[in-house]
């Protein structure tokens, strides 16, 4: 086997292994973060079965998409902080958006979606943590956006995302999982009629706590791809 086919697996064992392990055979879908990984690296991911990929920069997401446009069934996310200015490039060129942090955003999302594709899936990312330095809604007000994109006619609002602090306290972990799922619980009761089946959290070190606390999305990049290259 290659190293990626070798890291690969040996994640996705460790996923198997997590949702067994609570009883949620088959519930949780590995995210693979390419961001900083050149194309070659993610058309080999592409040969082990993996489908969906993980952005975080605009023009290197749009320059890999174009580049792997003949792999069928591939499924782009855009995962980053997300500009005003960078909107449109991601309406055009992506299934998926995992950082909808406020509705000025949702809204330019809407108005520049092509109309030859489908909805756009947006995930509203919240701050579990209350981290100064990291983006995301406050709780408190998360209903009140997704009451807001609900509205908007080219979205698809499919979840939440989160990215707690980072903390190696199996209490904490949980913690912080366990107040994503209440909120997106919340969210299905008040919204039943939409899609919401989607809890975007857990990375490397805490995926096994995320799954435990209802993840269905885990979001993994150095473990499969090796330390990324900043340079």
């Amino acid at each position: 086997m290659s190293a990626i086919e070798t890291q690969f697996q040996q994640v996705r064992d460790r996923i198997h292994a997590a949702e067994n392990a609570c009883g949620r055979a088959g519930a949780v879908k590995l995210l693979a973060v390419s961001k900083t990984k050149p194309a070659r690296l993610v058309r080999e991911a592409w040969h082990t079965g993996q489908r969906d990929f993980g952005e975080n920069y605009v023009q290197e997401g749009i320059d890999k998409i174009q580049a792997l446009q003949d792999l069928v069934d591939i499924c782009w996310h855009f995962i980053g902080p997300l500009q005003s200015n960078k909107t449109r490039a991601v309406a055009e060129h992506f299934d998926w958006v995992h950082s909808v942090d406020r509705l000025k955003i949702a809204q330019r999302l809407s108005e520049q979606r092509p109309g030859h594709l489908p909805p756009l899936n947006i995930c509203i990312q919240v701050n579990i943590s209350d981290e100064d330095t990291k983006s995301g809604v406050s709780p408190e007000d998360a209903q009140s956006l997704a009451a807001e994109i609900v509205t908007l006619p080219n979205l698809a609002l499919r979840g939440l995302m989160a990215i707690p602090i980072p903390t190696d306290d199996p209490a904490a972990q949980h913690a912080a999982f366990r107040a994503m799922s209440a909120l997106l619980a919340t969210l299905q009761d008040r919204w039943p009629e939409q899609a919401l089946d989607t809890l975007s959290m857990g990375m490397s070190n805490d995926l096994e706590a995320a799954i435990e606390e209802g993840a269905t999305m885990v979001r993994i990049g150095t473990a499969l791809f090796g330390a990324r290259d900043y340079s």
